[in-house]
């Protein structure tokens, strides 16, 4: 997939939650971890700074969670439960933003996603590492 430099629009499953995200490094930063909560969610997501993201409808909606150390926020739509958006325990100062949500972007559109170790996480001091690639190969 090519680079973004433009605003993306986005939205939840229901479209109650509706947002404007700038990514960092368009879609050369789409990722995966293997930390228990990404793990189980299973979204592709791409970076954003804290200021690239503009929640433009359902603001009101979109419900927090956290867990362990409480420094990662993950927001989603409290009507359909779908993951828009979550703010970094590795990076606070950055947005994780599912590529899912985004307008004309499907996960399946990426042939490799790096998954990186978030089981060990850089914020405990571990180095940053390379679980392995998530492929997705179309049927012929």
């Amino acid at each position: 997939m090519s680079a973004v430099t433009d605003t993306v629009k986005g939205a939840c499953h229901c479209s109650r939650v509706q947002f404007t995200v700038t990514l960092t490094d368009g879609f050369g930063s789409a990722r995966r971890c293997t930390c228990s909560y990404c793990r189980m969610r299973g979204a592709v997501a791409v970076s954003a700074a804290l200021d690239a993201i503009n929640i433009i409808q359902g603001r009101e909606l979109l419900t927090l969670y956290q867990f362990n150390t409480h420094t990662a926020r993950h927001y989603f739509c409290s009507c359909c439960g779908i993951y828009t958006h979550h703010q970094r325990r590795s990076n606070p100062k950055q947005y994780g933003v599912n590529v899912a949500c985004l307008e004309g972007v499907s996960p399946f559109d990426f042939p490799e996603v790096p998954v990186y170790d978030g089981t060990h996480h850089t914020s405990d001091g571990f180095a940053v590492t390379r679980a392995g690639t998530l492929i997705f190969r179309a049927w012929e």
